[in-house]
């Protein structure tokens, strides 16, 4: 009976020692894992720092401890603000996913508006306005712009009453007067028969209208002319 329990105390005392022993080979192996891993630590950290200083050695003459220290330092005092600048940032991000629906119908719009224009012909007309003004700005001199500039006024009234009512019938009335006109003179016209054609009243009429018209033409232009004498002398005392 005592051997059977010092038999089973040594059995029991061998499963722990073996049990140690696996904690030991367990442990070990930890240990050989570890200092492996610490030597490709040691060898990586060391071939970073050598590339690192490596770097730094091309802007080394560019900094130095003190301007490193100052940037740390400001870079401290200014977290807040970058912490405000992520937060306006995330912001801005999320406005934009919430805008991007939105900015793609507004872009929709405008493509069919666009097409629309184009195809009524406002691109085309717009091609042949800028060819128009291409003509003008290559036929005339900036000198005749200049002039057209002083002048537009007395250009304007000339129009404006060319479009009157009265002037425009009155034009209507000399063109299809011409028009229905048939003169013909004969080859011969001796000076007896022009003075037998001033006897005629309606010849006089005529001839007094036109000495008239031209009368009143050489009297307009007159004071179109000191007008415009005016000006260039007062031009050219400024």
């Amino acid at each position: 009976m005592e051997n059977k329990t010092i038999q089973q105390q040594l059995e029991s005392i061998q499963q722990q020692l073996n049990s140690l022993v696996r904690e030991m080979e367990t442990e070990r192996r930890r240990r050989r894992e570890l200092e492996e891993l610490k030597s490709d630590l040691n060898l990586i950290a060391r071939e970073v720092f050598q590339a690192t200083i490596e770097e730094l050695d091309d802007v080394a003459h560019h900094l130095n401890t003190g301007d490193v220290l100052h940037f740390l330092k400001k870079f401290l005092r200014n977290l807040r603000n970058l912490s405000k600048l992520m937060d306006q940032l995330e912001s801005m991000m999320s406005f934009v996913q919430d805008a991007g629906p939105l900015t793609k119908d507004v872009i929709l719009e405008l493509m069919e508006t666009l097409d629309e224009l184009d195809r009524k012909g406002y691109f085309g007309f717009m091609g042949e306005v800028l060819k128009i003004m291409d003509t003008i700005i290559t036929s005339f001199t900036v000198e005749d712009v200049r002039l057209l500039r002083e002048n537009i006024a007395h250009i304007l009234i000339t129009v404006k009453n060319l479009t009157q009512p009265e002037m425009l019938a009155t034009v209507n009335n000399a063109l299809s007067f011409f028009k229905e006109m048939d003169i013909e003179i004969e080859e011969e016209v001796s000076y007896w028969k022009i003075f037998k054609e001033l006897r005629d009243p309606e010849m006089r009429r005529g001839i007094a209208f036109m000495i008239q018209f031209l009368k009143n033409m050489a009297s307009k232009n007159g004071e179109f002319l000191k007008q415009l004498q005016s000006r260039t002398e007062t031009k050219q005392e400024d």
